[in-house]
């Protein structure tokens, strides 16, 4: 099969040839519609109803509900047919991972077993590896587990001093250390395991039963309760040479690759639970009568609602796409392993997008609750409580943010922002015409290792709405709705706005003559921008969502 270069790829953004590709790719949509009928029934009926006993450690319901969704075929998507999975895809496998995001904490235990639990598998390990774990992890009969994080390896993950020593002379290893917030600690069968050997981070497969491995309680958490998160010890745990997963000295390419899918799928389950605040704050609003009218008849109600519509539709065209372009690159490339860390930044993006999406919608849908979304019987308040981990798991949003950027401008090429003037959007093309500007100031800078992470940020966020801008075109034009126009043309302009406001400061504060520097803002401020009535967009995108009780697919 002929291979496409990721290395060398003709845009970082999202784009109409790759767009097209990916609809080529997209066979499911049979099994699109069975699967998200399945699932709802599955947290409806199994998974919600259950939450409380989830939430006070039930470990024997949790691994039941593992055994339910294997059955159902819901943990294998993007796992080959040769070791039990569906070989559906990422597209597929985030759109399972969005309805799963209905299920509260059980959506963190289902994400991480089948993210950072099975994917190492799929992509590093040997044939007998993959035939002894993988049917396992798929079937739901083993729950998978990742162990990276330590006490003093937060964010810093390959600072690990978990250890693990060959015997001279054999082929034999002995594990020592400990690893924190374990997600599914209690309830997983294997762990994928990081630790320090003596040619460098090393990933070892770890199975629950073997001696000297022992889990601590479980820890208080302010949300995501009916997860298992708790520390695994190591003490003298006797491994082979059979458990090292990829190669010796290698385990950080297993880490980062396997972290930068973790975070495109945690993307789509929380645009998930996005959905599903949007569509409770929508049917509350519309029970609750103040001033003899109903809530969501106000306009500041209705304006909450269209923001938190516009936002949700950004971060899932964003997602959709990002997951088509990895299904792209599987179908053409050998080795897709090889070629993941050049889709670090897009990863990073979703990641970013999606979290922040899913604390801006439920933090307004609490508001639109008023005081009773502060209390503990209405959904909202254990949402709230649970959406606040997203932006510190699977990397923090800060880290995040400095993967874009970095990445951005270590693969910049000048074509990548070179927008058909007749063809885009306006906005993208005004965007675009910052964001080059920016890039020529950057080039004026004459130590460009010495950006602060100030900039860096501001340069992400301008990057990551770029990103978002041109996917809900992309989106909005494959779509026969009106109203996913409105939401994409509303996304852009907004967007826009936000990536003036940071050109502004970031060309502000660069290290650059002022004459440079002013030529550049006054450039910014002559684009023709034109902007449209928001407030009458924003009022016919509400009274869309409250006529759905919620958001159109």
């Amino acid at each position: 099969m002929e291979k496409v270069s990721a290395s060398q790829r003709e845009s970082m953004f999202p784009n109409e040839d790759v767009f097209k590709q990916i609809l080529n790719l997209d066979h499911f949509q049979e099994e699109k519609q069975l699967i998200t009928k399945t699932i709802e029934k599955f947290v409806s009926q199994q998974v919600n109803p259950n939450m409380d006993k989830l939430e006070a450690h039930d470990y024997t319901l949790a691994k039941q509900l593992f055994r339910e969704t294997g059955k159902l075929g819901l943990l294998g998507a993007d796992v080959p047919e040769d070791y039990g999975g569906l070989s559906m895809g990422k597209r597929m496998a985030g759109n399972i991972a969005e309805k799963m995001g209905f299920g509260g904490s059980f959506s963190v235990s289902y994400n991480i077993h089948t993210g950072v639990g099975t994917l190492p598998f799929v992509y590093f390990g040997t044939e007998g590896q993959k035939r002894t774990y993988l049917p396992k992890l798929v079937s739901g009969e083993w729950v998978g587990a990742y162990a990276l994080t330590e006490p003093h390896a937060g964010s810093d993950a390959l600072a690990s001093k978990t250890t693990a020593k060959k015997k001279e002379g054999t082929k034999t290893w002995k594990l020592n250390g400990e690893k924190q917030w374990i997600t599914n600690a209690h309830i997983a069968d294997v762990y994928v395991v990081f630790a320090n050997t003596i040619d460098g981070i090393t990933a070892f497969i770890v199975e629950r039963d073997t001696p000297g491995v022992s889990v601590s309680p479980e820890e208080k958490k302010l949300g995501i309760k009916g997860s298992s998160t708790a520390t695994v010890i190591f003490e003298d745990v006797i491994l082979s040479d059979e458990q090292i997963l990829g190669d010796i000295g290698k385990g950080h390419k297993i880490a980062l690759n396997i972290l930068n899918l973790a975070r495109l799928k945690l993307a789509f389950a929380n645009i998930g639970t996005s959905k599903q605040a949007l569509a409770i704050a929508v049917e509350y609003g519309k029970e609750r009568k103040q001033f003899q009218q109903a809530v969501v008849e106000f306009g500041m109600i209705q304006e909450k609602i269209a923001n938190m519509a516009v936002a949700i539709y950004g971060a899932e065209s964003s997602a959709s796409y990002t997951a088509g372009t990895l299904d792209v690159l599987d179908n053409h490339v050998d080795n897709v392993v090889s070629h993941l860390a050049n889709y670090a930044m897009d990863c990073s993006v979703n990641k970013v997008q999606a979290s922040e999406t899913l604390d801006y919608v439920i933090d307004e849908a609490v508001q639109i609750h008023g005081g009773y979304g502060y209390m503990q019987e209405y959904e909202v308040e254990r949402i709230y409580r649970d959406a606040r981990i997203n932006r510190i798991f699977e990397g923090t949003n800060e880290i995040n943010r400095q993967t874009i950027a970095k990445s951005f401008l270590k693969n910049k090429k000048e074509h990548l922002l070179a927008i058909d003037t007749n063809a885009a959007h306006p906005f993208i093309r005004h965007a675009a015409t910052i964001i080059n500007i920016i890039l020529n100031a950057f080039s004026k800078v004459s130590d460009q290792t010495k950006f602060e992470q100030m900039s860096l940020r501001s340069m992400a966020d301008i990057i990551k709405e770029f990103y978002v801008m041109n996917a809900t075109q992309l989106m909005a034009a494959d779509s026969n709705q009106q109203l996913k126009q409105k939401l994409a043309n509303l996304f852009c302009e907004e967007a826009y706005q936000r990536i003036e406001n940071n050109a502004i400061m970031l060309l502000s504060s660069l290290t650059i003559s002022d004459n440079d520097k002013g030529e550049q803002l006054d450039d910014i401020r002559a684009l023709p921008v034109r902007y449209s009535n928001i407030f009458l967009v924003k009022q016919e995108i509400a009274q869309a969502i409250i006529a759905n009780d919620g958001y159109m697919e």
